[in-house]
């Protein structure tokens, strides 16, 4: 896994609109990646709350 601690972009154009258009799309994929990361820390949980309710039923039954 790599992790991006800092992150800088620079983008040298000629035209508003040519900024406008690299925004749009950096947001886009960023609200992407940013969804697509809540969803697997959401599934890491989800798993471990599982594991945890099935390592507490093992200790139950003799």
């Amino acid at each position: 896994m790599v992790t991006i601690h800092h992150l800088e972009v620079r983008l040298d154009v000629a035209a508003d609109d040519e900024v406008a258009v690299f925004a749009r799309l950096f947001n886009r994929y960023i609200e992407a990646w940013a969804r697509q990361r809540e969803t697997e820390r959401a599934r890491e949980k989800a798993a471990a709350r599982a594991s945890e309710l099935t390592e507490s039923r093992g200790s139950w039954e003799m």
